[in-house]
């Protein structure tokens, strides 16, 4: 068991590392940072001490190794290196644990191994992170590193959620099925809605919301998640920023036969050229919805697909559960956008959801209650907070060992 008390978590992406060194005693960030555009010309390091002034590098980081040395010396000179006795732990977020990784693990060469392994149905994501770890380890092979997986708090789902109704042999041959992500986001809310309801979260039934540039949707009973948007990949389910969520199938050999279009082609069409993006050209709800309310035909259609989505799945999960205690938008959409929340809730009084205007309008950052006092249903707009979670989750594994 270490006797430090701070946890760096990092979230390497393509070509990027995001930071946060959080203090476990009371869950302060001590320091947080972005190092982007790695191996560009341009690249940026923005490092921000919880006292003092934010520094900023302009320069090129050649990779993620120089990308987190940096991070690194940035750390040292706030007195907080990795080389501090405080650290107890470095947490990695890794995006895909399929079915072997449900709970947070300490990285072993033979779990990097199996990490790896996944790259296959997480080729833009797990390879990044893979690297991240590597590099870590590098820098400090003594301390304890842990994955915690976006996958594991949807692994709990039914197996007649999780299957795709295919060939069981073909899909138990190539791992298809449906592993859900933001996991940690889906399961950060779902608590933190219980303590704003001042309820046990194993009494609970909330559905989760987590619309950003990147959405997904839960149905969590009792702390235990036993239905989510995204499947095999995060391309299922909602309308997304870029992503087209839903589509027949039959879409993409439709394009293929009669569009001429290529695999690579569909597959970078439904994932940056869909979504809000691809019905009116722009993937920040803020733009969507002035557009919309200054009567731009294509932003309001945009605004309209992605509401009819979210009220599709908040019906049908509220279906599966059987019973709705609370329904929390979270992540940038969630949080932020009044309008959004108010169109999914819009003539939802049967089912015991509404939203009072006045409440739905206050901005802030604190968990809060957008619901009327009558409402059978809470309707919470719950800030997510996916680094705690998973410093959280790493401090209690390696206080276990």
């Amino acid at each position: 068991m270490t006797a430090g008390t701070r946890v760096l978590v990092l979230n390497a992406g393509s070509s990027s590392v995001k930071y946060q060194l959080i203090d476990m005693l009371d869950g302060s960030r001590l320091a947080s940072g972005l190092v982007e555009r790695i191996g560009e010309e341009a690249g940026r390091l923005l490092h921000l001490p919880l006292t003092g002034e934010p520094r900023e590098t302009l320069r090129r980081f050649d990779g993620h190794d120089v990308a987190l040395r940096a991070v690194a010396d940035e750390l040292a000179k706030d007195l907080m290196g990795l080389d501090s006795p405080e650290l107890a732990a470095i947490g990695h977020r890794v995006v895909h644990g399929g079915l072997r990784f449900t709970r947070p693990t300490l990285v072993t060469d033979a779990v990097l191994a199996e990490i790896r392994r996944l790259i296959p149905v997480a080729p833009l994501h797990n390879p990044a992170n893979i690297t991240g770890i590597e590099v870590a380890r590098a820098l400090r092979p003594d301390l304890p590193q842990v994955a915690v997986f976006d996958t594991a708090f949807h692994a709990t789902l039914p197996e007649h959620a999780a299957r795709y109704a295919i060939d069981r042999r073909t899909a138990d041959e190539h791992r298809v099925r449906r592993y859900g992500f933001h996991g940690t986001s889906h399961q950060y809310v779902s608590r933190a809605t219980a303590r704003l309801l001042g309820r046990d979260p194993a009494e609970l039934n909330v559905i989760v919301l987590h619309l950003g540039n990147g959405a997904s949707a839960s149905a969590v009973a009792g702390g235990v998640c036993v239905e989510t948007s995204m499947g095999l990949t995060p391309l299922e389910g909602l309308v997304m920023g870029t992503r087209s969520g839903d589509v027949d199938p039959g879409l993409v050999f439709h394009l293929h036969r009669v569009g001429g279009m290529s695999i690579d082609q569909i597959d970078d069409l439904l994932n940056r050229r869909s979504g809000l993006l691809g019905l009116c050209g722009d993937n920040d709800m803020r733009e969507v919805v002035r557009r919309a309310q200054e009567g731009e035909e294509d932003a309001k259609l945009a605004f309209d697909s992605y509401v009819h989505r979210i009220r599709r799945y908040l019906g049908g999960y509220y279906a599966v559960l059987g019973r709705v205690d609370a329904v929390a938008f979270t992540a940038g959409v969630g949080e932020n956008s009044a309008e959004v929340r108010a169109a999914v809730c819009a003539n939802l009084e049967e089912l015991g959801i509404s939203v009072d205007p006045e409440l739905n309008a206050v901005r802030s950052r604190d968990a809060r209650t957008v619901s009327p006092s009558y409402s059978r249903v809470t309707v919470a707009v719950v800030p997510t907070d996916e680094e705690l979670e998973i410093a959280q989750q790493t401090f209690a594994l390696v206080h276990e060992v």
